[in-house]
Formats: C-alpha cells, structure tokens, sequence
C-alpha cells in the first residue's frame, strides 16, 4: 500500500511538473516576449467557422419549423424612424401661432423616447444579427434541430468546464506577479531603472490577462503611438480597454480610487508609476482635475495620461459626448478607436445593472474577447477652437474610424436623469419657433 501510495504521489509530482512546464512555455514566456504563439488566433478562426455552421442551422431550423422570419426572432430592438427637427416639423405646418396640434408633436416625441431612445439602448448589450450560442444573448435557438443542441451543450461544457478554470487561475497568478512584482520594484530608488522595471511589469500582466480572456488584440498604425507628454484620449466600453492599451504600451491612469480588487490593483500599479487618481468628492472639482493633469503633461519624462472622456461604459455601437475637461488642459492629443468585436463575447460593462465580479465571470466564461485597436494621428487644438469644438472633432474620428454613430449626450445620463437646462433649452427653441413664424405671419404670437 506505501508503494503504491509513493507510485501515486510520484505521478502527480510528475503530471504537476508537465502542467508547469507547458504553462512556463505557452503562456508565460510568449507573455514576457509580448510574442504570440498563435494558439488564439487559430482557436478564433475555428470558433469563427463553428458559428458560421450554427448560423445556417439555425437559419434552415427556422424555415423548415414554418416559424417567424429570422429578422423578427432576432430583433435589434431598434425603431426606424425619421429623423427630423422640431423645425421641420413644426414651423412648415402652418403660419406662425399657437396650435393645439403642436401637442401631437411632442407626444410622438414622447412615446417614441418611451418606447425606445437612442440613448438608453447604448447603455445595455449590443443586440447581434446572428446567435452566437451563448445562452445569455439575444434568442435562444439551440432547440431548433439535435445538430445544434449538441453543439451548443459541448460549448457549455468547454467553456465553463474547461476555459473558466484555467482562466481563473490564470488570472489569479497575473494579479499576484502583479502586486508581488510590483512591490519589488517599489523598493528600488527613483531612476532609469525602476522606470524600465516598472513598465515590463504592468505590460507583462497586461499581456498576461488578455490571455486570461483567451483575447486576440489587433493593433494598428503603431506609429502614432502616444508619447510621453501627450494625452492619450479613447472612447471607453469595458475596464477591459485599459488592460488592452497597457498591453502594448505603458500609460498614466486618471480615474476615480476604488476599493476591493481594483483598489488593490490600483495601489499596487501606483508602488511603481505616477497616476492621476481622485477620490469622488475631488472628481467634482474640475479645477482640481485639470490642475492635476497639466502638472502631469508639464513634465516630458512622464508616461503619457490615458483618460477616457466619456466618464462611462457605452456599449460599443456608438461615442458618446466627451468631457471637456480634458483637453482644457492643452498638449497633444493622440486619439484610440477601440471597437470589440461581439461575436465572441460581449466586453461591455454595465455597471448599473452588473457588479464587477459578475461582470468578470460573463467575461470569463464567454467564448473569447477579439478587438481592434486604431492609434490615430496626434491632433491639436486649433487658434481660436474652444475645447468642446476640439472635443466634438476628436470624438468624430474616434467613431469614424471604429464605424461607430456619433451621439452627443452625456454619458451621465446612465445614472441620472436630464437636466432642467436641457428641457428648458427645448422649451426655448419652441418658443422662438413661434415668434419667429409669428413675425413673418399675421403677427400672432400665442
């Protein structure tokens, strides 16, 4: 019995030391070189084609079932409808006076807003064309033949089975070589070095965790790369985007502190890097914050500052208003399309419906996170641009080149409701509306 005990212990000892090595190999090593073996290239070029298969047999399952057109199972969720102003519609009705009629106009509005906005529904998941056998997205088409049903019951056996423990520990292990290796290098004294040091590190954990995900970033036009100095500005859909930045290049963060395990990410990241961070109660000072972040662009030798203007998660289909705050401060610009292909998974964070432990593991157990990364030419303030223009104009190339619709409400509309200004600017825009039609009609004006 002792010698088969010892037999037993040596073939685990032996089996343990295989996994080690494999994982020194194929994830650690290729992590530290930032080189890629192209095992998740061809994992996601094979989860391409098993989709494409489930998207015909999903498609050939609904005609021969004599049931409703694909298009209406898998609806977007998106009411067409004319776009027109207030303008249009009301000031070419009818010569200028009051109206009864007008109610009609605002309580299409109203409905329409109820019903579904164009806000809103960029504050939930991206609704997909064709089902990506996730049981959490869009219709559930796995009954439509066995074929599929099978399929669908081995995905969930791959990925809750299979990818979501290797990728916790996996994940486990890069936030430890994180703090571990953070601390480390915190002690040495402030210099080239350290400087060197530091930054190896968090791209090595960043490199690290997007294999967490099972990820494949594709990055173009590094050239433009943020330089040191500048302000690196990007449209903003999941934490995930900082992991993927910081992956291929080291930035400065500014941001709001935060407890539990991102705050012990944050501490750790700060041991070793300047970042800009505020407390809730400070992010209210704007003052504050543009002093902050000009004292850090003032300086040539430190990383470049990556803020994300919108001040909150969208969901990828579209850039919603940026700040302005940010470039207040002067400097360059160096603008970052990030769009995340959501076939594979969905990497937007809504934070007000999802806290951010559910949220990682919807992202753990998703089939893999796939994005394309856009570094854009250096833009600058123009001579006599104000900086909501200059906002606006970095904000359109962001969605231009990430192919996505340009909306200018503020993201803050997440949590709170509109602001009295705004109705009030409606109400106004009416009444000039009225007076000026009145002053070319017959003069009467309510």
């Amino acid at each position: 019995m002792e010698e088969n005990g010892e037999a037993r212990g040596l073939a685990e000892g032996k089996i343990l030391s295989i996994w080690m090595i494999l994982f020194v190999v194929l994830v650690l090593l290729p992590s530290m070189f930032r080189v890629s073996l192209g095992i998740s290239h061809f994992y996601v070029k094979l989860l391409i084609k098993i989709l494409e298969w489930a998207t015909l047999q999903t498609e050939e399952g609904v005609k021969k079932q004599k049931v409703l057109a694909l298009e209406n199972l898998i609806s977007t969720g998106i009411i067409q409808r004319e776009e027109t102003s207030m303008e249009q519609e009301i000031a070419g009705q009818r010569p200028g006076h009051f109206s009864f009629a007008d109610v009609m106009y605002f309580s299409k509005k109203g409905c329409e807003a109820v019903a579904e906005d164009e806000v809103t529904r960029r504050f939930s998941s991206e609704e997909l064309v064709s089902w990506n056998l996730l049981s959490r997205t869009n219709a559930n088409l796995h009954h439509v033949n066995w074929q599929l049903t099978v399929v669908w019951v081995i995905g969930i056996l791959v990925r809750y089975c299979l990818l979501m423990p290797f990728r916790i520990c996996l994940a486990v292990f890069s936030i430890l070589l994180l703090v571990l290796a953070t601390t480390v290098v915190g002690q040495f004294p402030n210099g080239r070095v350290k400087c060197w040091l530091s930054n190896q590190v968090q791209m090595i954990c960043a490199t690290l965790g997007i294999r967490c995900l099972s990820g494949v970033v594709h990055f173009h036009n590094r050239e433009n790369r943020p330089q040191e100095g500048g302000i690196c500005v990007a449209n903003h859909t999941s934490p995930l985007d900082v992991l993927i930045l910081a992956s291929d290049a080291c930035y400065s963060l500014v941001g709001q502190v935060h407890g539990g395990l991102l705050g012990l990410i944050q501490k750790s990241c700060m041991q070793t890097s300047q970042h800009v961070l505020f407390e809730r109660s400070e992010l209210k000072d704007r003052h504050l914050v543009r002093k902050k972040i000009r004292e850090h662009i003032a300086d040539k030798a430190k990383l470049p500052i990556l803020i994300f203007p919108e001040g909150t998660c969208i969901n990828n289909t579209s850039v919603m208003m940026f700040k302005k705050g940010s470039f207040e401060v002067g400097g360059t610009i160096h603008p970052v399309a990030i769009k995340y292909d959501p076939r594979f998974g969905d990497a937007f964070w809504n934070s007000t419906k999802y806290s951010i432990m559910t949220y990682i593991f919807n992202v753990l157990t998703s089939w893999a996170i796939v994005c394309n990364v856009w570094y854009l030419p250096p833009m600058v303030k123009e001579e006599e641009e104000d900086a909501v223009h200059f906002a606006n104009r970095v904000k359109a190339v962001i969605a231009a080149q990430g192919g996505m619709s340009v909306l200018p409400w503020d993201g803050g509309l997440k949590r709170k409701k509109v602001k009295e200004s705004f109705k009030e600017e409606q109400q106004k825009k009416y009444c000039q509306i009225i007076i000026e039609n009145g002053s070319v009609g017959n003069g009467n004006v309510c």
